[in-house]
């Protein structure tokens, strides 16, 4: 593939950046949104953590709507433009919105200092401020994933390796923006000055959108490939319609000549044995020969594989949603139950939300560590060239992420022991909650790395974005399944007398027990995600074909990367 004369790796840089920026802007709202909503807006912490579990799900499946946009329309470079310009419109009506109606007095909101009752008008604003951000960074994240991978050339063994890299330091830079919104802007927020906290994420996503847009010459594009909806109905339309035929052979299904695919921007794929009965789309009949043009009743072996990719792709993908609901909780129960524990670090007053710091500290560690390191032992261990399969990444994630559940639930169980009857907390230091937020870090490393790297490379070139965006999805509806289970919990549990799992006083609660069933739901998915890691078979391109990159020019050899 020939490229124009910058690197390939100048590009991506500036990609790595907005990353970085983007996150630091994002994080600087939802870090501490939990503690925003039971302390200026006065909601209880059950409703709280529910209605952050909704917002962070909406966050995650607009990447599907920024994913669709990203492939079938805009491509990739104005997706992640307008997503951009959204969330700066979000972050500015959160900052305006706290400042003008809902942070009364001015320093309340700080744990100790009580806020006037809000404003209806306030209040509306401000959900419609936050579900702008989600609008924004959801649709952002999965294209900007996409759009650096984009850089490399697919044909070049030394770019493929390259772009194993991206994903971890993409990776890597999504947590130093989250790092620095854990450690500096939270404690802005949990002392009151929250308006300060929002506005510097403002100006992180203003300087990241100008970043961006400055990088413009040196980007490679590819083109949308089109609405992918009708192409995989009408694989579907046209294997109903020919239910009562026999699957062809392979070589003989119907497959265009030549090196370019009939779906626009995407190379051939070749046939699989998987879900054999959709073959009957390719399958040429007598009346086929009449009407091949007709696509609601003759799909090329391409087009019917790209169905086939995405049937194949959604066992995987449904059996991370578990280890979400433990991500989920980071951001929810984990904040909660510091904020009742001894948060006092010699003179220092901790916000129960830095500790998180412990998370992403863990993650860049470890991410910086695994492929110097770790990669090596695992090649010498396994025999596999790239050490450990993304499959087999992501199943180490799942453990970690249970024994990360069962450190926080271990945790709790001392805490309520040392509370001291009449007392708001617990006399356990805060500090007894970093066990479970390293397992928590390290666990991201391989199980969201694994993802980005897993989904981008088994989804066709006509969906790469939706790829990448199932790895948001997972978290979505990991949110909306946390909320179902602190639903269905404090439904059962919170009766009579009886205060539930989960009440508004955690002292008098037992949160302990609903960590051990997330672990315990951890351990049996687990169980179903083997099963389906070993079914699984990879996509396979046909090395041959064209993929279109509209703005690559002609350059002399000498300058080709």
């Amino acid at each position: 593939m020939i490229r124009k004369k910058v690197s390939e790796w100048r590009c991506v840089f500036i990609l790595l950046g907005n990353q970085g920026l983007a996150t630091l802007a994002f994080y600087g709202v939802s870090v501490n949104l939990v503690l925003f909503l039971t302390r200026i807006l006065g909601q209880e912490n059950a409703v709280a953590a529910n209605n952050v579990s909704k917002w962070s799900g909406t966050v995650y499946l607009c990447s599907l709507l920024g994913a669709f946009l990203s492939d079938s329309y805009w491509g990739r470079y104005l997706t992640c433009s307008i997503c951009q310009l959204v969330l700066i419109t979000g972050l500015g009506g959160i900052s305006l919105t706290s400042w003008i109606y809902l942070i009364k007095p001015e320093g309340c909101g700080d744990g100790k200092k009580q806020c006037e009752p809000t404003s209806n008008v306030g209040v509306i604003l401000f959900y419609v401020s936050i579900y702008l951000v989600a609008l924004g960074y959801g649709g952002h994240q999965p294209t900007l994933a996409t759009f650096g991978a984009d850089q490399f050339d697919d044909k070049d063994p030394k770019s493929q390796d390259a772009r194993a890299a991206f994903f971890c330091y993409f990776y890597f830079f999504l947590n130093v923006g989250c790092l620095f919104s854990n450690t500096v802007l939270v404690y802005f927020e949990d002392n009151g000055k929250w308006t300060v906290g929002f506005l510097a994420s403002v100006g992180a996503a203003i300087i990241g959108l100008i970043s961006f847009v400055g990088g413009s010459p040196w980007y490679r594009f590819v083109k949308a490939c089109g609405n992918p909806i009708p192409r995989i109905a009408q694989v579907f339309t046209a294997t109903v319609r020919k239910w009562h035929v026999s699957p062809a052979k392979s070589e003989e299904l119907y497959e265009i000549e030549g090196a370019k695919s009939a779906i626009k921007g995407s190379r051939k794929i070749l046939h699989s044995e998987d879900f054999e009965f959709m073959d009957r789309a390719a399958t040429i009949t007598e009346k086929d020969k009449q009407c091949r043009n007709d696509p609601w009743r003759l799909c090329t072996v391409t087009q019917v594989e790209e169905a086939k990719c995405v049937l194949k792709m959604m066992p995987i993908w449904l059996c991370t949603i578990i280890y979400s609901v433990i991500f989920t909780q980071m951001a929810s129960l984990f904040v909660q139950q510091g904020d009742v524990m001894d948060t006092s670090f010699r003179n220092f007053k901790l916000p129960a939300a830095s500790l998180s710091a412990f998370d992403l500290c863990s993650v860049l560690i470890f991410t910086g560590l695994y492929r110097p390191v770790l990669v090596p032992i695992a090649r010498k261990l396994s025999g596999n060239p790239r050490g450990l399969t993304e499959l087999q990444r992501m199943g180490i994630g799942l453990i970690l992420g249970m024994f990360a559940m069962l450190a926080a639930g271990f945790t709790e169980i001392e805490r309520l022991k040392l509370v001291i009857p009449g007392e708001p907390k617990s006399r356990m230091s805060v500090f007894w909650q970093v066990p479970q937020y390293v397992l928590v870090g390290i666990s991201e490393v391989f199980m969201y790395v694994g993802q980005l790297e897993f989904f981008n490379s088994q989804a066709p070139d006509g969906i790469k974005s939706f790829g990448s965006s199932l790895c948001m999805a997972s978290i979505s509806l990991g949110n909306y399944v946390s909320i179902m289970l602190v639903n269905v919990v404090m439904m059962i549990t919170a009766r009579g007398e009886n205060p539930g799992w989960i009440p508004p006083d955690l002292n008098d609660g037992h949160m302990d027990r609903f960590y051990f069933l997330i672990a315990g739901l951890t351990a049996i998915d687990f169980v179903a995600y083997v099963f389906c890691a070993k079914w699984y078979s990879l996509i396979i391109v046909e090395e041959s074909s064209v993929r279109e990159c509209p703005d690559e020019k002609e350059i002399p050899t000498e300058e080709r990367v």
